[in-house]
């Protein structure tokens, strides 16, 4: 059955056809990978029918380290009054722009936690001075969770919260914190996060303003594919009510396995009776897939290099992924979890697109085409097979 299925992805016109959510369930858990990729590259190439993968020169900045929401995965939050906490000044995160500017970057992807310390003025005045020192470079700040949890901090609608941080110089609103909106799974990772309607309202109320926003999605907590399905179905339906209302939507969607290394999500799960936590490259894999055949709405599927590596990223390129992810510059989300290789220059990202045989283009936070030097490499060797 898999097959007729996947036959129905493109139509006889050559078009996307929109596949339903007991389909993408049935070809998650049955469908060969091989299959699918080969499904998923035709797909990249109905939205991005130029031989082109992208990838975007950006710095993250974690602006502080204090949060209340204490998810059991993870290893970067410290709770208030910690001997580790820490909270940035203008001046610390603008001498970090600074040097993005330097190498050429666009943009920030700048995330925290739910401080209870800060109020709207730390925020409203950091973008503010940012977007004053760094006109040229785009300012994605702040996950759905932190809208929540100013809001909870000033007594304001998240809407309004939303308003005025886009009146100090936001520009768009990262996906980070959705991890699985499917709250059987969501509320057992995180209970202090809310349900995945409070992540999805956030969003819907972002794209109403017109900010840049993209979705995510976490998996590997034990969860089963229909529950991995289920949440790309929430994110896709958002999708059809923010394009119907504002013509637009998210950008783009990443997916990557948790990272369980030094947190007490991954700690727990000891013993006897231990779940199947994390995914390997081959699952990985299915899921990029999987997510560019299902996504008839979404234009870009982006790879997640930071946590899978970049030969892994590099095959996820032939399982339907148009955009490879950024330079970042500086993380400590993902390491502080235990991924060691999280940063990349421009030219690894460059390299690694060429040996898929694709050509590479830099990118800014809305997809669009930016100026770009590909310097002459050495021939490289190929790459070794990625094993189950």
């Amino acid at each position: 059955m898999w097959n007729y299925i996947l036959d129905s992805v493109i139509t006889p016109e050559g078009e996307h056809a929109r596949i339903t959510v007991e389909d993408a369930t049935f070809l998650y858990e049955n469908a060969p990978l091989e299959a699918l990729m080969k499904v998923a590259r035709k797909v990249r190439r109905i939205h991005n029918p130029d031989e082109i993968i992208t990838y975007l020169v950006d710095r993250n900045v974690n602006y502080t380290n204090i949060c209340t929401i204490n998810c059991q995965f993870c290893s970067f939050y410290r709770p208030p009054g910690h001997k580790e906490v820490y909270t940035q000044s203008i001046d610390q995160i603008s001498a970090r722009i600074g040097e993005l500017e330097a190498i050429g970057g666009s943009r920030v992807l700048m995330q925290g936690g739910v401080n209870p310390e800060l109020g709207m003025e730390y925020y409203t005045d950091l973008l503010q001075a940012l977007v004053q020192r760094h006109p040229k470079i785009a300012l994605d700040c702040f996950s759905p969770i932190e809208i929540e949890g100013i809001a909870d901090v000033t007594g304001l609608e998240t809407k309004e919260v939303l308003r005025q941080l886009k009146d100090a110089g936001l520009h768009g609103l990262p996906g980070g914190g959705a991890e699985m909106l499917v709250d059987d799974v969501r509320l057992n990772i995180s209970p202090k996060k809310g349900s995945a309607e409070n992540w999805l309202r956030v969003m819907s109320e972002a794209q109403d303003l017109k900010l840049t926003t993209s979705a995510t999605n976490v998996f590997g907590f034990g969860e089963e594919p229909k529950h991995r399905v289920e949440h790309m179905e929430k994110i896709r339906t958002l999708q059809d009510e923010s394009i119907q209302r504002n013509g637009d939507g998210f950008t783009s969607f990443i997916s990557w396995p948790v990272q369980l290394e030094n947190n007490s999500f991954g700690r727990r799960n000891r013993g006897a009776n231990r779940l199947e936590l994390g995914a390997g490259p081959m699952e990985y894999l299915r899921q990029v897939a999987v997510s560019r055949i299902f996504f008839d709405n979404i234009v870009h599927i982006q790879a997640s290099w930071p946590t899978m590596g970049l030969d892994v990223a590099q095959i996820a390129i032939d399982a339907g992924a148009d955009d490879i992810g950024s330079t970042m510059m500086e993380e400590n989300v993902v390491s502080a979890s235990g991924t060691t290789k999280v940063l990349a220059s421009e030219s690894e990202l460059q390299r690694t697109i060429i040996r898929s045989g694709h050509h590479p283009k830099k990118r800014d936070s809305d997809y669009n085409l930016l100026t770009t030097t590909i310097p002459d490499f050495e021939p490289m060797p190929t790459p070794v097979p990625v094993k189950p």
